[in-house]
């Protein structure tokens, strides 16, 4: 399974957030978007926690 996290490209922010300074994580697993972080960390825990349950149904 293929899960990266990535900061958003600002070409993809409103131009309100980044006045505002806001910074977004995305979460994409195998090229889908499956969650949106305005926290790093917290982006890379629900990486984590994806690449434990697809890891798990494998051993199933």
């Amino acid at each position: 399974m293929t899960v990266q996290v990535t900061e958003r490209d600002e070409s993809k922010m409103s131009h309100e957030g980044l006045a505002a300074g806001v910074r977004i994580w995305d979460v994409h697993q195998q090229g889908e978007l499956v969650g949106m972080f305005h926290n790093e960390h917290e982006a890379h825990q629900y990486r984590q926690e994806l690449e434990t349950l697809e890891s798990q149904r494998r051993t199933q």
